[in-house]
């Protein structure tokens, strides 16, 4: 955070000194999940806890595997998906039928951002982590 170049020069140096310290402690006491990430993004903080937020391209669920994962694409669809959401046979009750219902919609997952095949995506296991705020214009 820059000060003006005319607030700087009337400043003596100790109190300049104290103002970027003061600043950037409050800076790096902003909250990680402070702010949430385009999908495009999910690949850069892999192992953080984050709020992930994109369209829903496509989705599919595959209730021929054991898991029974339901798999939800975003920003393009399966195969060149930028980030996946999966939602396991297991907990999939809990979302209804998401691969139908969220397609086309803006939605917001929350959780820890993980790498399955070189792609970043979040498992949920509780609604909760999903939200809605809006679909595209």
């Amino acid at each position: 955070m820059a000060l003006p170049r005319a607030y700087r020069a009337t400043m003596p140096g100790s109190r300049r000194l104290t103002m970027a310290v003061m600043a950037l402690a409050a800076l790096c006491a902003l909250p990680a999940w402070g702010a949430d990430l385009p999908a495009e993004e999910a690949a850069h903080h892999l192992g953080e806890t984050a709020t992930v937020c994109g369209v829903v391209a496509s989705g599919k669920y595959d209730a021929d595997l054991k898991s029974q994962p339901t798999f939800l694409d975003f920003e393009k669809p399966y195969p060149d998906q930028v980030f996946t959401v999966v939602i396991f046979g297991s907990d999939r009750g809990k979302f209804g039928k998401p691969e139908t219902a969220l397609r086309g919609k803006r939605v917001c997952v929350s959780g820890k951002i993980q790498s399955r095949d070189g792609l970043p995506e979040i498992i949920l296991n509780d609604p909760r982590q999903l939200s809605e705020p809006g679909t595209p214009e």
